[in-house]
Parts: structure tokens; sequence; C-alpha cells
């Protein structure tokens, strides 16, 4: 993209799960945004001019605002445009509590977890223990109802499905034998759903040289 390309550009990398919910949200919104794939260990400059932390998902705008934060861009997402009115849940102070807890604890055992050769302070299993205090929290709501908060997948939903796939991918059989079937069956449900599939299609890394990718144009159609 150049700078007279009229379409914000979204840096990301296609597993992790902060840039995962960023391009769900902006799937969801059906906006289109030119889709920079970035490779981790060569990161391009033009996103270290635009954001030096150098982490993603990264949004320019057009008029060079920049969106630094995945719940950031999925709240101008959807600010875009929300066919299915996932702002109300924004209100939700138990969603956010939800969220909240995705992003602080759970994401901090979850690393131990998938990582527990870089912490040998503890097992493996002590990190998934203490990870699973979360996971109980999801199943409790999932009890009563298929989504987190209600009878359709929300933003609460986006926002949190990306680190429970990335945490069942750990251990999968583990996983599929634990104690904790609605948890299960949405998180199936999330991975087999056409919204997912829009946003995890395989794209060649981005530099400057590279042919645009556009990406979510009519994604709205898409959902759970």
């Amino acid at each position: 993209m150049t700078e007279h390309t009229p379409y914000p550009a979204l840096y990301s990398f296609r597993r992790c799960p902060y840039a995962m919910r960023a391009r769900l949200a902006i799937a969801y919104a059906g906006v289109t945004v030119e889709l920079r794939e970035v490779v981790l260990r060569h990161k391009p400059i033009e996103l270290l001019t635009a954001s030096p932390k150098g982490t993603v998902p990264v949004l320019v705008l057009p008029d060079s605002q920049v969106i630094e934060e995945s719940l950031d861009i999925m709240h101008w997402a959807i600010q875009q445009s929300d066919p299915a009115n996932w702002i109300g849940i924004m209100q939700n102070p138990s969603a956010q509590s939800l969220i909240h807890n995705n992003d602080g604890e759970f994401k901090y055992y979850l690393d131990r977890y998938k990582y527990a050769d870089r912490y040998p302070e503890h097992t493996p299993e002590y990190y998934r223990q203490q990870a699973e205090v979360f996971l109980n929290q999801l199943e409790q709501c999932l009890q009563r109802s298929p989504y987190l908060f209600g009878s359709s997948f929300n933003l609460a939903d986006a926002a949190i499905a990306p680190f429970v796939r990335q945490f069942a991918a750990v251990d999968a059989d583990w996983f599929a034998s634990a104690p904790y079937p609605a948890l299960q069956q949405w998180l199936n449900a999330f991975i087999n759903s056409a919204l997912f599939q829009n946003v995890m299609l395989h794209y060649q890394p981005w530099n400057s040289h590279t042919v645009p990718v556009l990406f979510a144009a009519n994604a709205a159609k898409h959902s759970i």
C-alpha cells in the first residue's frame, strides 16, 4: 500500500491471537483493510515506524492515525459497521471482566504452559492447572448459553476464543478429554465457522513491493 491507498493498513501475524481477534472484528464488520502479513523475525521498517513497540496487530488509518492495541482495533471496526450489535456487549461489566481476566492471568499462564521449557520454575501441569481457573469461568458461562453472553457470537467470544484455541492446541488430547463439554463445543463451533476460516487464510509476507492484499471485503456475510 502506498501513501495514497485509501484503505487502512493492518499489520498482522496469522497465528497471533491478538491479531486474530482484530481480524475477526474487521471481518465481522465487513470493513476493507490492506492486510500486511508480518514475519516477526524480520519486521518491516514501516511497522516499526508506525509503532516502535513492534508487536501486532497495528492498524494505520489513511489519515496516519495509528491504533496499536487489538481491543482498540476491534472497537474501531464495529464502530464502522455493527450488523449484529456487538457494541452492546462493550457496556456489560461481566464481559469486560472476562476479557480482562483472559488478557491478564489466563494469558500469563497460557504462555507458561505453552512454553514451559522457558519457565522451569514449575511443571507444565502446574501452569495448566492455574489456567484452568479461567476455563472453569468460561464453562460456567457456556453452561447457561451457547455463547459467552447469550445466544449469538459477539465481541466477547471473538476477543477470547483465539486464546482458548491456542491453549487447547498445546495438548489437544488432554483438552479433548477435559471436563469442559460446553467449552469444547463452543471452541469447535468457532474453529469450524466461516468467520474463523475467513480470517485464517494464508498470505505471503508483506513488503513495500508486494501487491496489496485487500482483506474482509463483504466478510460481514460470514458468521458463526
